[in-house]
């Protein structure tokens, strides 16, 4: 079989535009552009823990040599780690620490979940528009005096499988590829968190624990 023989620009365009304009019109454009962003996400580097744990470690140097009240915010060019210091340090809780966190991790997620809806929707549409296509090819052909039916036939077939082919080696493992970066990056940064309240934690002065000073799971002030 020519493989030529299965590339056809106007099929092609037909289904994978008539694919994109339907999952427009079925999650509206505030969705869709989350799911254009998380796209935009997947070729560049994953969530570098290395780099931002050493610039923690900074931190957390500082901290155990100077103290909580003395620190100073840093920049780690990571915005929910830029957040998280500037919490740590204005509120000198472990526990703004967390909500700090919290609150990005459910940002994050819903971006996540979005952009996987979003493609998963554009999968289950693409067979949809493959049919449409191979309707339109055989209603167009057979309506045409001595209508080319093996060419129609031809055409149809190629347009259910653009369908087939776009929502199971296109939007469907794309919606799995952003899911699985999301889980990986959630996953790292959690670690991270846990590392670094640990960390935090310990800079505190025994004797201040031992007094009934509260700690990280109360939402007490971390002290000098």
């Amino acid at each position: 079989m020519n493989v030529l023989q299965l590339l056809d620009p106007v099929s092609l365009a037909l289904v994978f535009g008539g694919t994109l304009a339907a999952t427009l019109l079925r999650c509206g454009w505030r969705d869709t552009r989350a799911a254009l962003a998380a796209l935009a996400q997947l070729p560049r580097r994953p969530f570098d823990v290395a780099r931002v744990r050493a610039e923690l470690a900074a931190q957390v140097r500082e901290i155990e040599q100077d103290g909580i009240l003395r620190a100073e915010p840093h920049s780690f060019g990571d915005g929910e780690f830029d957040d998280l210091s500037d919490a740590l340090v204005r509120h000198r809780s472990i526990r703004a620490l967390h909500d700090e966190h919290a609150r990005h991790s459910a940002r994050r997620r819903q971006i996540s979940e979005t952009a996987t809806r979003v493609l998963g929707e554009a999968a289950e549409l693409a067979p949809v528009l493959g049919l449409v296509g191979t309707l339109v090819a055989l209603g167009g052909f057979s309506a045409a005096a001595g209508g080319d039916y093996a060419r129609a036939i031809a055409t149809a077939v190629v347009t259910t499988l653009y369908g087939l082919v776009l929502a199971n080696f296109v939007f469907g493992p794309l919606a799995g590829a952003v899911a699985r970066r999301s889980r990986a990056e959630e996953t790292a940064r959690e670690d991270l968190i846990g590392w670094l309240a640990a960390a935090v934690e310990r800079s505190i002065p025994r004797s201040r624990i031992d007094a009934g000073e509260p700690a990280s799971g109360d939402g007490g002030k971390v002290a000098a």
